[in-house]
């Protein structure tokens, strides 16, 4: 395995990490411009850019990537403070954060969940499709999921990971199951909640949503209709409206 074989796998996996490249050299230095290390979440690494200490700033440095999600370059200079690495050049390594793959919930595996599990897949999403129906809820019918979940809608997000960057997209097949699984996604701290639907819809969404005693703050939470207004009709159009609208919120930020 190579280091984007590992990396391919802890984004499968919802793991972070950080890639280390040596971009630059002078004098004496244990390895050359190129020599990339990875540092996952818990700080282990896969691959050397030199080993002793030199290596134990970098994992430093590294997490605090992670942490902040930002690149930087560094760089070190290689004396005696670096243990056994008394080479007595400099090196100048770039940290860049490589982040786990979003995550995208459908709840309702119908057209639109079946068509938005492809398009999602295709765009790099980790994408879970959960419907209660396994005659639906499969890998043949939803080849493109990661993962497939049969359970009823008002439980199912205790059984699936939802994290803040989590997307969920509620497109069941009946405003019984609608309601459901949009009370359940009002539980978690997903900062994208959309649910397909038309205006009229949006409006007894929303007051019901108030009856039943939500603040106002998780009123606002709630994305209805879903999706980028450009005027689609089939389900294809659909899902492409509403991942384009998932990559605006996030390349907003």
């Amino acid at each position: 395995m190579d280091i984007y074989e590992e990396i391919l796998k802890l984004r499968s996996e919802g793991r972070i990490s950080s890639l280390a490249t040596i971009v630059q050299c002078k004098g004496s230095t244990p390895q050359k411009v190129g020599a990339k290390m990875l540092v996952r979440d818990d700080g282990s690494i896969f691959g050397t850019i030199g080993g002793g200490s030199l290596e134990a700033e970098v994992i430093k440095a590294a997490l605090t990537v992670m942490k902040d999600g930002v690149p930087r370059t560094v760089p070190f200079a290689l004396t005696e403070n670096h243990g056994h690495l008394v080479c007595g050049g400099t090196v100048l390594v770039y940290i860049e954060p490589v982040m786990a793959a979003p995550h995208l919930i459908i709840l309702g595996a119908g057209h639109v969940g079946k068509a938005l599990a492809t398009i999602g897949k295709f765009l790099g999403f980790k994408v879970t499709v959960v419907d209660d129906r396994e005659e639906y809820a499969n890998k043949v019918n939803i080849p493109d999921a990661d993962n497939i979940v049969i359970s009823d809608f008002q439980n199912v997000l205790s059984k699936v990971a939802v994290e803040k960057s989590t997307y969920i997209v509620i497109a069941t097949r009946g405003h019984n199951h609608d309601f459901e699984a949009l009370r359940a996604a009002l539980h978690t701290d997903a900062e994208y909640i959309g649910l397909l639907g038309s205006k009229r819809k949006k409006s007894l969404v929303l007051k019901t949503l108030e009856t039943e005693g939500f603040s106002q703050h998780d009123i606002n939470r709630v994305i209805i209709p879903v999706g980028l207004p450009i005027g689609s009709v089939n389900p294809e159009e659909i899902a492409i409206s509403i991942m384009a609208q998932i990559i605006q919120m996030r390349n907003v930020k």
